[in-house]
């Protein structure tokens, strides 16, 4: 944590935009003027009164500190593959992206004291998406076995996985490259299956289309070509289902997977197992059934990091718990748990200082797949 003489207003901006407040919103919660406010976030002028920084505080929901930090780490829009952008509102997508700075700043601080493991995700742009997903699969040595956890595969692959926790169904997950690192973020609003196909799908967009191409819709398609491969190897999805199958049976047979029956039903299609006709046929019985809002037989347990609390145990060695990461990052608890999958992670006591010029060696942390 940098301390600062002078107020930071591009913090204010991006305290604004992470809690979805407009200009004219925020203003009136303050008792002051757009303009007065748009002075603030330009620098015009600092608001320096203790009492009008602990009421920013207070509606904001971060620390005083905050807004006397150095500027977050930027997060261009541009490299960033969002998934269901076509629905998504500037202030949905602007609050998402903050989360992804604070993930960003959390990383950096962990990595300056702990080796993460390496990324191991490989560049396939130029591959057909069901060719790259195999030969992702070979590499990583998964034959075709189902994947249990996705979370936990890709942090041992050195992807950065958070959580999102946006309250709205029109933010599923994204994903970018910063510095020769992937991270991907997942809504955890979302069922379970949902949640791990918005996550195989993100894992396409960072194999595929590392420099941003292509874009839009056929990025997307690719991408969900790439997710469904990847989660039913088609070895496998042939030797337990064939054009006969009832919805019952898919629905039976889509916890091989873990995944919806629609995606199941899909990939069944791709590979020609299903004729147009019977592809729309159950596709119709599904939607009068309801299961597009409603999962058949969810799965209860949703996937969580391994990373994070191996992370903070080897904080807690040190003394260093949660709540003294968040002070040195300048948030609330609240804003790491949201990225941590609310998870509870065992806390004792802080010394309350963290030594910043550690010599000791950095521990190195191996998470096995």
């Amino acid at each position: 944590m940098t301390d600062r003489e002078y107020f930071n207003p591009n913090r204010l901006k991006f305290a604004r935009q992470r809690r979805k407040f407009t200009l004219k919103n925020l203003s009136a919660k303050l008792g002051i003027s757009s303009k007065t406010l748009s002075g603030y976030e330009n620098g015009v002028r600092p608001p320096n009164k203790k009492d009008f920084l602990e009421t920013l505080s207070d509606v904001l929901k971060f620390p005083v500190d905050f807004f006397f930090l150095d500027d977050i780490i930027s997060l261009e829009e541009s490299i960033v593959s969002f998934r269901s952008l076509a629905r998504m509102s500037v202030a949905v997508r602007n609050a998402a992206l903050c989360s992804g700075q604070i993930a960003l700043e959390f990383n950096n601080w962990v990595e300056k004291r702990i080796d993460l493991p390496p990324i191991d995700v490989l560049d396939l742009r130029d591959m057909h998406p069901e060719t790259a997903a195999s030969a992702l699969r070979v590499h990583w040595g998964l034959g075709e076995r189902s994947i249990k956890n996705l979370i936990h595969l890709f942090e041992a692959k050195g992807i950065r996985v958070f959580s999102l926790n946006e309250a709205t169904h029109d933010m599923d997950a994204y994903s970018f490259w910063v510095d020769n690192k992937s991270f991907i973020f997942l809504n955890t609003k979302k069922s379970v299956e949902r949640s791990r196909f918005d996550a195989a799908h993100e894992l396409g967009h960072l194999v595929l289309h590392k420099h941003g191409s292509p874009a839009g819709k056929e990025a997307e398609i690719e991408a969900n070509r790439f997710a469904s491969a990847f989660l039913m190897p088609e070895g496998d999805v042939r030797s337990r289902v064939n054009q006969h199958c009832s919805l019952q049976d898919i629905i039976d047979r889509k916890s091989c997977w873990l995944v919806s029956p629609g995606a199941l039903i899909r990939r069944m299609k791709d590979l020609s197992i299903l004729s147009e006709w019977n592809y729309r046929t159950l596709n119709m019985e599904l939607s009068s059934l309801g299961y597009r809002k409603k999962e058949p037989n969810p799965i209860k347990q949703r996937e969580r990091s391994k990373l994070i609390p191996m992370i903070f145990e080897l904080l807690r060695e040190d003394g260093v718990t949660k709540y003294d990461v968040a002070r040195e990052l300048g948030v609330y608890i609240k804003d790491l748990d949201e990225l941590f999958f609310n998870l509870t992670l065992t806390e004792i006591k802080g010394s309350g200082q963290i030594d910043q010029n550690n010599s000791r060696t950095k521990p190195n942390l191996r998470l096995l797949s």
